[in-house]
């Protein structure tokens, strides 16, 4: 037998190029999600994943940037394309592309991606279960204690005035207001009277007394209140002990955030729609919050959002990990988590999805147990591959693409992308 039969042609990353990029269009886990692969001359492909919900233009009008080059040169790609990305679900094609660049790159050197972005600090990552609203405290309540029984050790829950528009005087906002989800917080008029916070804070305290109080409980989905409304809310909600209340405010108001945080004692939390680190500087800079909370999916990707990390740990404030994805994005968030220091909790948004886990192959199932996900050691993000049917099966019926899917039309888009003259 000929000794070249035993050199893995992984093993020459230096002679790896692009050659090809490939998207598929799930729904239903939880939300829509767009899968990239990017495949390369040597045969070994890698994923990622854009946030839920984002145009897949964000992601095919990059591809005539990325033919030729090498996965490896992760950060150099990155520099190229990152102009490409904005905050929330434009920066999707971007953040996609590094995570699939990622798990290139690991393939081809043969190690996890964590240990491109420094190592690791911990190698089982703390899952937090998110549970959609209820219509009575009772109800979510018993959610709650399902996901706690499911193994979650932390958990977050929907709050908000949505359960206040059906009770009279509990809420006041001008003509229309309640049809439009199109304005920021500050100019809605909206706002909980006295009776309204009264009743969110007996929502949360039955709440409490059906989970207990010996287990973190975030809350999230307030609605589209200002910041004196936020205040009055959160100062009410302070025997409750939640572990944060998230995205009260547009994330750019860093000074209603601030006014916001030297106001309340629970901590305060955002930063899912925020693309790049720079941007999270502005908050942090003021201590406007005390818990950021990237999506890799929005944030920039693995290395990016390690980057946010160190930066947040400077001025001693956690990270959690906004997540609503599939194993493939998820598992870029546990690389990110075990390569973090001050990394908190990763949120799992499809508990209730029963062949979430089955998108993905060569990986333990389920990929949750006892509410955490063990960093995997193989390559690049870790799996094997996808599953072929599940993928067909969940499909986006809106627009039905799969890996076979020829995306050849966006090789020769025209570009001329030199920030400088």
């Amino acid at each position: 037998m000929s000794l070249e039969n035993n050199v893995s042609h992984y093993s020459m990353p230096s002679d790896l190029k692009i050659t090809d990029l490939r998207i598929a269009n799930l729904v239903g886990v939880p939300f829509r999600s767009t899968i990239v692969r990017i495949d390369t001359n040597q045969g070994i492909s890698g994923y990622g994943e854009l946030r839920d919900q984002a145009s897949t233009t964000y992601v095919l009008m990059l591809k005539s940037r990325l033919i030729g080059e090498n996965p490896c040169n992760v950060d150099k790609i990155f520099r190229k394309i990152k102009q490409f990305g904005h905050h929330a679900r434009q920066a999707g094609g971007v953040c996609g592309i590094e995570m699939a660049l990622m798990d290139l790159a690991g393939k081809a050197y043969g190690v996890p991606a964590y240990q491109l972005a420094g190592g690791m600090f911990r190698d089982k990552i703390l899952c937090y279960a998110d549970t959609p609203n209820a219509a009575t405290a009772t109800e979510l309540g018993k959610r709650l204690v399902e996901r706690r029984d499911m193994g979650f050790e932390f958990l977050k829950m929907d709050l908000g005035v949505n359960l206040l528009w059906d009770i009279p005087g509990a809420v006041i906002a001008p003509p229309g207001a309640r049809a439009s989800y199109s304005t920021m917080h500050p100019f809605t008029g909206i706002a909980p009277t006295a009776k309204g916070v009264q009743y969110l804070a007996d929502y949360v305290a039955e709440v409490r007394s059906i989970v207990g109080y010996d287990i973190p409980l975030a809350a999230d989905h307030f609605g589209h209140i200002g910041v004196e409304a936020s205040i009055r809310l959160v100062r009410a909600l302070e025997p409750y002990t939640l572990a944060w209340v998230e995205d009260l405010l547009p994330w750019q108001l860093t000074e209603q955030w601030r006014d916001l945080t030297a106001a309340v004692a629970t901590p305060t939390c955002t930063g899912e729609d925020i693309y790049l680190k720079e941007n999270f500087r502005p908050l942090l800079d003021r201590g406007a919050i005390r818990v950021i909370h990237p999506d890799p999916a929005s944030s920039g990707g693995i290395l990016e959002t390690k980057k946010i990390g160190d930066l947040a740990e400077e001025y001693g404030v956690p990270m959690a990990i906004h997540m609503a994805a599939t194993p493939i994005a998820t598992l870029a968030g546990v690389h990110i988590a075990a390569a973090t220091a001050n990394f908190l909790a990763l949120e799992h948004h499809s508990a209730d999805v029963p062949w979430w886990n089955d998108l993905i192959t060569g990986m333990p199932g389920p990929l949750v147990q006892d509410g955490y996900i063990t960093v995997p050691q193989t390559p690049g993000l870790g799996f094997e591959g996808i599953d072929e049917d599940v993928f067909r099966a969940h499909l986006d019926p809106a627009d039905p693409v799969f890996f076979d899917t020829d995306t050849e039309a966006w090789d020769r888009e025209r570009a001329r992308d030199r920030l400088w003259s």
